[in-house]
C-alpha cells in the first residue's frame, strides 16, 4: 500500500517502488501512518515548533538536494524505518509548520537544514514507536476509535460525513484514515505502559522523599502569638533603655501574678494590635521574626516568655495563644471530573485547544452539561462516568493537571490544560481532609517519584527502540 501524504499529494513512482519492497520484506505490512495527523492537516495551517524544538540531535545525515528543497513538486523516500516510510512531503510539511510557528512567536529561526534534520528525527522517532506498538498485541476498540474520529471532525468544525468527503477529495480512503488514527491511539497507550514499566522506585527513594517532606512540613507550623510591646527609640541612651526594660518587666510580672494578658496589653502595649489584646493572629512561623520563634519554641500554649525579648523595635512580652502543627498523615483530597481530547502530534494542538475552548463556553453558558460532554467526546476511560475521576490525593495526577486542579474552587471550571495525555478541561466538585494510613502515604510518594522520572524514561525508551529498529536513510533523487 503506497503512502498518501496528508496534503493530498499522491506518492510518486519512487515511493511506490520502495513501499512495495518494504511490504515484501514485512509480509502483510499495514497502513502507513500519516505522521502529520489528520486533525492537523485539515485544520488551518499551524506550526510544529514544539516538535522541532523537542526533536533529538541528528544521528544520521540527510543530504539536501533541489528535489527535496521543493518537495511539493514530487515525493520521494527520505528514510525507511522498519516497515514504514518517511517521505520528503512529510518532512517538508513539518518544516513549513515549524518555521511558521517560530515566526509567529517572534523567535530567531534556526537554519532550514537544522530544522529539516530535526523534523526527520522526530518522524523517525514516531515510526519506531508505531511499529513497536503494532507488534505489542495491544488493541484499540471501535468505540474509542469512533470518539476520536468525532473529535477530529469537531476540531475542524465539520461533521463526520463532511470529514469523509474531505478525505476522499485529498486522496485518502476512510479505512486508511481510521487505521492511521488507531495507530496514534495505540502508540499513546503502549508508550504509557512501556515507559512506566521501565521506572524503578526503591524503598530508599521513598524514604528519602518522605524525609524531605517531613522537613518541609516542620517549617509550616502556624503560630498565634500575643505581645506587649514597649517601644525603644532609635539611639536611646542606657538610662532610657533601662527604663523601658523596667516597664516591660513590670508588665510581665502583672501577667505572671494572674492578670489578663489581653488587659495588660490594652493598657501598656505600644503596637497596633493592643485593642485585640496584642494578638498577632495565626500565621506561618516563617512569617514571624526568628527571635520570636526562638523565644517561644519551648513554650506550651497559654504560656508567656520568662523575660522580655529585646529587638530593634523595643521590648516584647510574648504569649503563645495557639500553635498548629500540620499532620503529616493528613491530606486534602479532591473530587474532580475531566474531559480529555488527545493530541496525536504538536500540529494538532492548536485545533484541539480551540475545540476545548468552545466546549468550555458551551458548558459555562449552561447550553450543555459537563457530564454529558464528557460522555460524548472525552477520550479517557472516565468518559462513561461523565469524566468522574473519584477522590484523588496529592501526587496522583501529572503535575500540570494537578497544579490547575489545586487552583480551582469547588464548582469551578478550568481553562484548557495541556499534559502529555492531551488537552483537559476539568472541574472540581468538592474537597475533603482525610488521614491516610502509612502505606497510603508511601504509595502517594511512589506516584510522585514515578512521575518525576517519566520524561527521562521516555527518552531512554525511544533511544532503545531506535537502536533495535531497521533505519535506512535515502539519498534524494538526482
Amino acid at each position: 500500500m503506497t503512502h498518501i501524504p496528508c496534503t493530498g499529494l499522491r506518492a510518486g513512482p519512487t515511493v511506490r517502488r520502495a513501499a512495495a519492497r518494504v511490504q515484501r520484506r514485512a509480509g502483510s505490512g499495514g497502513a502507513l501512518l500519516c505522521a502529520l495527523a489528520l486533525a492537523g492537516c485539515l485544520a488551518a495551517p499551524t506550526a510544529m515548533a514544539q516538535a522541532a524544538a523537542a526533536a533529538t540531535a541528528p544521528r544520521a545525515a540527510v543530504k539536501l538536494g533541489s528535489a527535496e528543497r521543493n518537495s511539493r513538486n514530487g515525493d520521494f523516500i527520505v528514510a525507511v524505518v522498519n516497515t514504514e516510510l518517511v517521505t520528503s512531503v512529510e518532512v517538508g510539511l513539518r518544516l513549513d509548520r515549524a518555521q511558521a510557528e517560530l515566526r509567529r512567536q517572534g523567535g530567531q529561526l534556526p537554519s532550514e537544514e537544522s530544522l529539516r534534520q530535526q523534523a526527520v528525527e522526530a518522524l523517525i522517532d514516531e515510526r519506531v514507536q508505531i511499529t513497536y506498538a503494532r507488534d505489542s498485541g495491544s488493541k484499540v476498540d471501535d468505540a474509542e476509535l469512533d470518539r476520536a474520529v468525532t473529535n477530529v471532525a469537531a476540531q475542524n468544525q465539520i461533521t463526520v460525513p463532511q470529514l469523509r468527503e474531505r478525505l476522499k477529495a485529498e486522496g485518502m480512503d476512510w479505512a486508511r484514515f481510521r487505521n492511521n488514527l488507531r495507530d496514534q491511539l495505540l502508540v499513546e497507550r503502549v508508550r504509557e505502559r512501556e515507559v512506566l514499566n521501565r521506572i524503578r522506585i526503591t524503598d530508599g527513594d521513598i524514604d528519602k522523599l518522605l524525609d524531605e517532606q517531613r522537613a518541609r512540613l516542620a517549617g509550616e507550623v502556624q503560630l498565634n502569638l500575643a505581645q506587649i510591646l514597649v517601644k525603644l527609640p532609635e539611639g536611646a541612651s542606657e538610662s532610657v533603655v533601662a527604663s523601658k526594660q523596667a516597664i516591660a518587666k513590670a508588665a510581665l510580672e502583672r501577667v505572671q501574678r494572674g492578670e489578663s494578658f489581653a488587659q495588660v496589653a490594652r493598657e501598656l502595649s505600644e503596637d497596633n494590635n493592643r485593642e485585640t489584646g496584642g494578638e498577632l493572629g495565626l500565621r506561618p512561623a516563617a512569617r514571624l521574626p526568628d527571635l520570636f520563634i526562638e523565644a517561644v519554641k519551648e513554650l506550651e500554649i497559654g504560656k508567656v516568655t520568662p523575660q522580655p525579648v529585646r529587638s530593634a523595635a523595643g521590648f516584647h512580652v510574648l504569649k503563645v495563644v495557639d500553635r498548629q502543627q500540620p499532620d503529616f498523615y493528613q491530606v486534602t483530597q479532591t473530587h474532580a471530573r475531566h474531559i480529555l481530547l488527545r493530541v496525536g502530534d504538536a500540529t494538532q494542538q492548536p485545533a484541539v485547544l480551540r475545540r476545548m475552548e468552545e466546549l468550555r463556553r458551551q458548558i459555562e453558558s449552561g447550553a450543555r452539561k459537563f457530564e454529558d460532554v464528557a460522555r460524548e467526546v472525552s477520550e479517557d476511560g472516565s468518559a462513561p462516568n461523565g469524566g468522574d475521576l473519584g477522590w484523588a490525593a496529592p501526587g496522583q495526577f501529572v503535575p500540570e493537571f494537578e497544579d490547575a486542579m489545586n487552583k480551582l474552587a469547588p464548582g469551578a471550571l478550568s481553562a484548557p490544560v495541556v499534559s502529555r495525555f492531551g488537552v483537559h478541561l476539568l472541574r472540581v466538585d468538592e474537597r475533603r481532609n482525610v488521614s491516610l494510613e502509612p502505606k497510603e502515604v508511601r504509595e502517594q510518594a511512589r506516584n510522585q517519584l514515578r512521575e518525576a522520572k517519566f520524561e527521562q524514561a521516555y527518552t531512554d525508551w525511544v533511544k532503545e527502540l531506535r537502536l533495535r529498529a531497521y533505519i535506512e536513510m535515502r539519498e534524494p533523487p538526482l
